[in-house]
């Protein structure tokens, strides 16, 4: 039996769900249409539209591309979006920077 998403998940995918269904309307693009341009069935079209964590992320990609608002979100965690990863990686900085001689030279002696 899968977990249940946290409800966090669940009311942003509701929000998202309900986001996309007033830019379809706002479009005036019937479900038909938008569900043919994403590839998908109009009821999982519904399911996107209901916010329904079971649907594949895949899916609600599909439709938000069909929608018209392109690949932004693709970049959502890239590491300039990311500032705890960003904070990770100067962590992780050498604190001196070695010469490519004395690497080599180190890894000979050993």
């Amino acid at each position: 039996m899968k977990t249940p998403p946290p409800i966090a998940v669940k009311s942003g995918l509701k929000k998202l769900g309900l986001a996309l269904k007033k830019a379809r309307l706002r479009r005036r693009l019937p479900m038909e249409l938008v569900s043919d341009r994403a590839g998908i069935s109009r009821e999982t079209l519904s399911k996107i539209q209901d916010g329904d964590p079971g649907v594949s992320m895949g899916n609600y990609a599909s439709v938000i591309f069909a929608l018209g608002f392109g690949t932004e979100w693709m970049k959502l965690a890239e590491l300039s979006n990311d500032p705890v990863g960003m904070a990770f990686d100067e962590e992780r900085l050498p604190k001196r920077a070695r010469s490519m001689l004395a690497v080599a030279k180190g890894k000979s002696e050993a």
